[in-house]
C-alpha cells in the first residue's frame, strides 16, 4: 500500500494485520481521487476532510498529499489509531490532521460541536457492518457537517447503502471489481 499521489507519492504506508481492516486499495484510492478532481489536480487544494472508520488513514493522507488543509480522522480501535500516527510520522506529517479515537457517530458529534466546516466525507466501515452505514449516512444528512460537502461510501458491490436520506441523496454510484463507491450530496 502507498500513497498514489501529490506531495508524498509514492511513499509506502504500513497496515495491521489481523485486526478487522481492509484499506481502501490503491487502485479504488486513485479512482476516487481522479473523480474528485476531473483533470483539476488543484481542486483539492485547502479541502477539508472527514475520514471516518479511517483504518490505516489511507485515504486521509492521500488528501494531504494532495493538497488537503485539514483532514479529521475517526478511528475506534487504539490498535489503528496508532497506525496512522505511525503512517504520519513516517511521512512526516506533523501538522494539518487530528486523529479523535472514537466512533464514528461521537466522532461526528464532537465536530459538530466545534463547527467544523467539511468539504469531502469519506467512509468505509467493515463491509458486513451494513447497520453501520444506514447509522451514519442518517446522522450526516441531519449534520451541519454535512451541509456542503460531498460524501463517500465505499462498501461491496452485493451491498446498497441507500438511494436517500432525508436531505442527503446518491448523485453517483461507482463500481471497479467487487468494490462500489456512493457519492452523496445534498438535494
Amino acid at each position: 500500500m502507498r500513497v498514489i499521489a501529490g506531495k508524498f507519492r509514492s511513499r509506502p504506508l504500513r497496515s495491521l494485520r489481523g485486526l478487522d481492516l481492509r484499506p481502501t486499495s490503491d487502485r479504488l484510492r486513485e479512482t476516487l481521487f481522479d473523480v474528485l478532481t476531473a483533470g483539476n489536480p488543484e481542486a483539492l487544494e485547502g479541502s477539508v476532510w472527514l475520514d471516518l472508520f479511517a483504518g490505516t488513514g489511507a485515504v486521509g493522507i492521500e488528501a494531504l498529499s494532495r493538497g488537503a488543509s485539514m483532514v479529521y480522522v475517526v478511528e475506534s480501535s487504539k490498535r489503528a489509531a496508532e497506525l496512522i500516527k505511525l503512517n504520519l510520522k513516517s511521512l512526516g506529517i506533523s501538522a494539518g490532521f487530528e486523529i479523535l479515537q472514537k466512533d464514528a457517530l461521537r466522532g461526528i458529534a464532537d465536530l459538530e460541536r466545534k463547527q467544523v466546516s467539511l468539504d469531502f466525507i469519506f467512509f468505509d466501515p467493515p463491509y458486513r457492518l451494513h447497520e453501520a452505514y444506514r447509522e451514519t449516512l442518517e446522522r450526516l444528512a441531519n449534520s451541519a457537517l454535512s451541509r456542503n460537502a460531498l460524501v463517500v461510501a465505499e462498501h461491496d458491490k452485493k451491498f446498497d447503502p441507500g438511494q436517500e436520506f432525508g436531505p442527503l441523496r446518491r448523485v453517483r454510484k461507482l463500481e471497479q471489481g467487487d468494490v462500489s463507491l456512493s457519492f452523496y450530496k445534498r438535494a
